[in-house]
């Protein structure tokens, strides 16, 4: 019997095995092929039939310190529609929601206009199951009453403008990919009078590896760089850092240091 050629686009959640839906779970229990991302746990495939080929398209940086990546965009769009021709059911299976910063729309469209049926399992983005995890609210009574998710790094590789405009409100800051540009990040804080606001970056969050580093947003890429902290790693920003379970060391640390020091909010 031939097979229907159809794309499922799954969110794998932030890293941790245990935080996939049921929903995409069971999608994946009946996947022809996986194109699977760099971010996604390796326990997660064992979910796939035995006979489901897994495809590792990964868009991580090949060459240190250049923008090549293993997979473009484009190859990865054409993989899919390759794959639901010749197999399939093809699952796309993505770190985090798909339509969080994940390009997860690009690729629905392109397999539909290439005539392949398409649907979507999301997934929890780590931009509030990170932070939730780590012990920081990105909204809290009396400490802040929104909050907004943006990209550090646009399509050119350059620093989001959003992040300018995002700085002169009081909402808490979540920052995906954004690593390469915390100083220029922290300069725009400071700008804006905003030195000594808490800064969280979180590094492999939800996985057994997570790191956490805290300071205020003067002393935030100095901690960074003496912890040796890089990507996958969000930033967070805003005083509900200071919920942290954590904080209080750190303000021992600060006073110890001559480092600002700001007061728990709770």
């Amino acid at each position: 019997m031939e097979k229907i050629p159809r794309l499922t686009l799954i969110g794998a959640g932030p890293g941790d095995p245990e935080l996939i839906t049921y929903k995409a779970v069971k999608a994946l229990q009946t996947a022809d092929a996986v194109l699977y991302d760099a971010l996604v746990h390796p326990d997660i495939l064992q979910f796939a039939p035995a006979s489901a080929e897994l495809v590792y398209v990964g868009k991580r940086p090949w060459q240190q310190g250049k923008g090549g990546c293993e997979f473009a965009q484009s190859d990865i769009n054409h993989l899919i529609v390759q794959y639901a021709h010749s197999h399939g059911h093809v699952v796309r299976l993505k770190g985090g929601d798909p339509f969080i910063f994940g390009r997860g729309f690009e690729e629905l469209v392109f397999a539909q206009d290439c005539g392949v049926e398409t649907a979507v399992v999301p997934g929890l983005s780590s931009s509030y199951a990170v932070p939730a995890l780590a012990g920081i609210p990105l909204t809290c009574r009396g400490v802040s009453e929104s909050f907004w998710v943006l990209t550090g790094t646009t399509k050119d590789h350059q620093l989001s403008n959003d992040i300018a405009v995002a700085v002169q409100s009081s909402a808490t800051l979540v920052v995906l990919m954004g690593m390469k540009h915390l100083p220029e990040i922290v300069g725009l804080l400071a700008k804006a009078g905003r030195a000594d606001e808490p800064v969280a970056v979180i590094q492999n969050g939800s996985r057994p590896d997570e790191q956490v580093a805290l300071a205020t947003a003067d002393q935030i890429v100095k901690t960074v760089l003496d912890r040796k902290l890089s990507n996958p790693a969000i930033i967070v920003i805003g005083a509900v850092v200071a919920l942290h379970p954590d904080w209080v060391a750190y303000n021992h640390i600060a006073r110890l240091t001559d480092a600002p020091v700001l007061t728990n909010s709770r």
